[in-house]
């Protein structure tokens, strides 16, 4: 049996922390890395209208979102010759990540203290925090 972390990739400067890390913990541990990118589709508020979605990502932006994900956002870990796979699923950021660490029985949940959205001064950004309450496994939150 294997460890396996997964790890949640937005391409932040935090995310891309939580990546190096892996790509140093990863060898030691002889561990597998879940590279997951969440793809969360705004909805709006719209006077009148309640809120309305942002239409889904094209078949072509997904390819290149996978793209990005695997070639430039998880380049630690290939450098470091760790064995890992690229993942984008739908959804909000912190349900995705419990999802995917639940759905591989992962042994560990790595994430970033603060992705790209929200307000710098906050210590933890959003995912992290919720993350902090509902993973429900071994968390990394790396600074």
């Amino acid at each position: 049996m294997s460890t396996k972390i997964v790890v949640g990739v937005d391409g932040s400067e935090s995310a891309s922390r939580a990546v190096e890390w892996c790509a140093r913990m990863a060898p030691r541990l002889a561990a597998e890395v879940v590279a997951v990118h969440a793809v969360e589709e705004p909805v709006y508020p719209v006077p009148t209208l309640a809120y309305v979605a942002v239409p889904p990502l094209s078949d072509e932006s997904r390819a290149e979102l996978l793209r990005l994900l695997d070639e430039e956002w998880c380049a630690p870990l290939r450098n470091a010759g760790v064995t890992y796979r690229a993942e984008l699923t739908d959804g909000p950021s912190a349900s995705v990540l419990v999802q995917v660490a639940d759905a591989e029985d992962a042994d560990l949940l790595v994430t970033g203290r603060r992705g790209r959205g929200g307000f710098a001064e906050l210590v933890l950004g959003s995912t992290s925090h919720h993350l902090t309450h509902h993973a429900g496994r071994p968390l990394v939150i790396v600074p």
